[in-house]
């Protein structure tokens, strides 16, 4: 990434340039004019991917193709934030991947990088079993990775940089706030309210659940999608690295069904990541509120402005089911295939 991306908004050119697209264009012409004035943003898709690869290489491989330095990793703080919502045995597609966590410690330690994860599942508060029952805890004593509880960390207040809900400012743990680089290592699902949940949505697990609740219910209240796209705004520097090797279709979060996909998603743009993955599960990634307001500070969702690395992602596209719910319906790009359980 060239230069970790002073801020998660994608660069202050970026910034300087969606402004002078507001005052050019106007409110109503505001999103077109913003969003054409942005470079395109570059997403990296894997194909063929198996948790007993070379995960390590794919991700790099994915890592410098959207525009990372190694250079500037090195001696840098980054936590990687998987997905660990709220695991279990019998459901391992549900959470992020032990291996895929290791492989992108191992990639980025390679360039030098200080590594530590980090998580506050959400509907757990006992985060030692959390880790114990996704199989992430022995990964990371063998791989000599330091985690971090973010549900009970000491916490500071950061300005609500987003505001798209009424909070005024968001509470992050100490780890959160230390980091050079957050990056987010969700697992690529369907979600039952919001259609999808895969990189941006994946930042919920950031804030403390001493502050917040479980399941975050003071961020329910504020709105989902304003809360999803104020946090995304508000953290620290992030990038995306997507476990979409074994996924989760119907019922989504955690109730949902096995789909093998064999996919990694690399990119700099969350939103911009989250779009690809949901044209590759077959949903609209404009129709999903929380990415249309995310996409105004973060990358766009626009085809035609997301360059594709590695495989194209109309070659790896299979439809997840939904829920037949009219709400997650009409997300559908293609709604005459009516995929739903």
């Amino acid at each position: 990434m060239q230069a970790p991306a002073p801020t998660n908004s994608g660069g202050l050119d970026r910034r300087t340039l969606l402004l002078g697209g507001a005052s050019l264009a106007g409110a109503a012409g505001l999103g077109a004019v913003a969003q054409s004035l942005i470079k395109p943003t570059p997403v990296f898709v894997a194909a063929g991917q198996r948790y007993d690869g070379p995960l390590h290489q794919t991700i790099a491989d994915g890592l410098l193709a959207t525009g990372l330095d190694p250079a500037w990793l090195r001696g840098r703080r980054v936590l990687l934030k998987p997905n660990l919502v709220e695991p279990s045995r019998r459901i391992p597609h549900m959470t992020t991947h032990p291996a895929m966590i290791v492989a992108a410690a191992e990639a980025l330690r390679r360039w030098g990088a200080r590594v530590s994860v980090g998580e506050a599942p959400g509907h757990v508060r006992d985060t030692e079993m959390a880790l114990v029952e996704s199989g992430v805890a022995e990964a990371l004593r063998d791989a000599r990775i330091p985690f971090a509880d973010l549900n009970y960390e000491e916490v500071g207040w950061r300005r609500n940089r987003g505001r798209f809900s009424k909070l005024p400012g968001i509470y992050f743990p100490r780890s959160v706030l230390e980091a050079d680089l957050i990056v987010s290592m969700p697992k690529m699902k369907t979600h039952h309210w919001v259609g999808v949940t895969c990189a941006t949505k994946n930042l919920y697990g950031i804030l403390p659940g001493i502050k917040y609740g479980w399941p975050k219910n003071v961020l329910h209240h504020h709105g989902i999608p304003q809360t999803v796209a104020d946090i995304a705004s508000s953290a620290p520097k992030t990038i995306a690295i997507v476990d979409g090797i074994d996924c989760m279709e119907g019922d989504g979060p955690i109730l949902g069904s096995l789909k093998h996909m064999g996919l990694v998603l690399v990119g700099q743009s969350l939103p911009s990541v989250d779009a690809t993955a949901a044209r590759i599960m077959g949903l609209e990634p404009t129709r999903i509120e929380y990415l249309h307001l995310a996409s105004r500070r973060l990358g766009p969702l626009d085809d035609r402005r997301i360059e594709q690395r590695g495989e194209p992602w109309r070659s790896v596209a299979d439809p997840f089911q939904v829920l037949d719910e009219p709400h997650l319906e009409c997300l559908r790009s293609t709604p005459e295939e009516r995929l739903v359980t």
